[in-house]
């Protein structure tokens, strides 16, 4: 194979460039080459965001440039402070350097993408020097990671949407080293789905234990960071939890995960009556209607196992003014919303990801996994459920001006 050819640069134009200065003085940290870096990035960026305005919005509405902000990025030599342009819908994401990302492309996304991948520090070592011959130190790992955080907190304030017609919200637990003891803690997962049916994380967060006080936090800072509305909410069965967003979102329906009420209830049976429960419950949860559904919980608590555990039906009637919302779907817009599994299969990937590890030896530390891991999730969601187009004709009869007005 031939060598790629380098490409030479005349010597009036680094005369020009140098203009009567000392050579080495343009290798040294912020003189000419960081210049040059800072003036080429600078244009690609600008000649991006010409090319996004004149392909014009996908549906319809003019846009325009909105001056510029700051942004400081990491590159092999040091830090370079960007003018980012930007425009008014907040809708240019550009190439070279992509929202919430802080390093110019190189060898650093190849730590920070195996690191996303759920590899220590130590595995890393070993892997650059293995496939690589690099000896690098599990700091320089971890300070390559830590770059990360920058990012996290960008995206973690960052402006959302107005309008979701539905957020799932969750939590999973995690181990973390907290005063030499390690601890379980919640990671709450807020998860919207935009009108079009794609999803978007809202937001990750750790506290010490999963509480309707905390939720209550977490909604006054959606609402905060620019959501006006949220038709569904569907949530698990937290004591507390309808309240939390009643408080903040008064017009919001919360929706019980029906998952997670079967999931309780079958926790209080043996195991070799769980098949046969589970059945019993399909009869509610897959009634035509409230009404009917509230009869085939009677009925299943005055059957033998509602006799044999009392408990299931007193758990389901405590839950069941956050059931009785997604009876008045049909049975395809149920699939989407009377679960959350769409939140479930991100906290699946979640899991496998910190499974490994043991422990985190801070909430920083957990976080910065969690966040990387998540921005390789949304990178597969390209398209809508498939049954989300009889959703949206369902929500703007149901919701009316509230969904087809956003």
């Amino acid at each position: 194979m031939s060598r790629r050819k380098q490409p030479t640069i005349p010597d009036e134009l680094l005369d020009q460039l140098l203009g009567g200065a000392d050579p080495r003085a343009a290798l040294a940290d912020g003189s000419l080459l960081d210049g040059l870096k800072k003036a080429l990035a600078e244009r690609v960026l600008n000649a991006e965001l010409d090319h996004h305005l004149d392909g014009g919005e996908p549906d319809g509405r003019p846009n325009g440039r909105n001056g510029y902000g700051k942004k400081t990025v990491l590159t092999g030599t040091g830090r370079l402070e960007l003018q980012m342009p930007r425009d008014r819908l907040a809708s240019f994401d550009p190439v070279l350097i992509a929202k919430y990302q802080r390093r110019l492309p190189g060898f650093d996304e190849k730590i920070v993408s195996m690191y996303a991948r759920g590899m220590s520090t130590r595995e890393i070592q070993g892997h650059l020097r293995e496939l690589y011959g690099l000896d690098i130190s599990p700091d320089l790992v971890s300070a390559v990671t830590d770059a990360v955080l920058d990012e996290v907190a960008e995206w973690q304030g960052r402006p959302l949407e107005t309008f979701y017609p539905l957020v799932f919200l969750d939590a999973l637990r995690v181990k973390v080293r907290d005063e030499g003891t390690v601890r379980n803690k919640a990671v709450y997962v807020a998860l919207g789905v935009r009108p079009d049916g794609t999803k978007d994380v809202l937001g990750l967060w750790i506290e010490q234990t999963e509480g309707a006080k905390f939720w209550l936090r977490v909604m006054n800072e959606l609402r905060d960071r620019g959501i006006q509305d949220i038709l569904i909410a569907v949530v698990d069965g937290l004591k507390g939890f309808p309240e939390a967003i009643g408080a903040v979102f008064p017009r919001t329906q919360v929706q019980a995960c029906i998952v997670h009420l079967i999931r309780n209830s079958l926790s209080f049976v043996s195991w070799k009556d769980r098949k046969a429960v589970a059945a019993a419950l399909k009869e509610v949860y897959r009634a035509r209607n409230a009404e009917t559904g509230q009869a085939a919980l009677d009925a299943f608590d005055d059957g033998p196992w509602g006799r044999k555990y009392p408990v299931i039906a007193q758990s389901w009637r405590r839950h069941w003014a956050e059931v009785i919302p997604f009876y008045a779907f049909p049975d395809q817009v149920r699939r989407i919303i009377y679960t959350t599994n769409a939140i479930e299969a991100v906290n699946a990937k979640l899991r496998r990801a910190v499974r490994a590890r043991g422990h985190f030896p801070t909430d920083d530390a957990a976080l910065k996994l969690l966040f990387l891991v998540l921005n390789r999730v949304a990178k597969e969601w390209r398209m809508p459920a498939r049954e989300w187009i009889a959703a949206k004709a369902q929500f703007a009869i149901l919701f009316e001006d509230r969904f087809t007005t956003t």
